[in-house]
């Protein structure tokens, strides 16, 4: 199994993903290219102690970027959306 670090890389804190995890208690997560819906639900519930109920994954393809004259390009990434169970939380701001 990979580790922890290379499934779960960082959270996607936007306005939009803040607004889905007050309404639809879904949280958003870039994760491992090669990371699965099996690993990430048994990321998450390891490293926040929450129960999953739901992965869904998609991979985002980099955009072509222009630097001055040279063309280049970003990377790929894969995105995971994650559903927690009623009841289960994950505070990122709380104090």
């Amino acid at each position: 199994m990979a580790e922890l670090h290379e499934i779960l890389i960082r959270p996607i804190v936007t306005e939009k993903t803040m607004g889905q995890a007050e309404t639809q208690n879904t949280y958003v997560f870039e994760v491992g290219a090669t990371a699965n819906k099996i690993q990430i639900r048994q990321a998450i519930e390891a490293v926040f102690n929450v129960q999953v109920e739901d992965v869904r994954t998609l991979n985002v393809r980099g955009k072509s970027k222009r630097f001055g004259r040279f063309y280049g390009k970003r990377s790929n990434w894969k995105k995971a959306y994650v559903k927690l169970s009623e009841g289960s939380t994950l505070d990122f701001f709380e104090a």
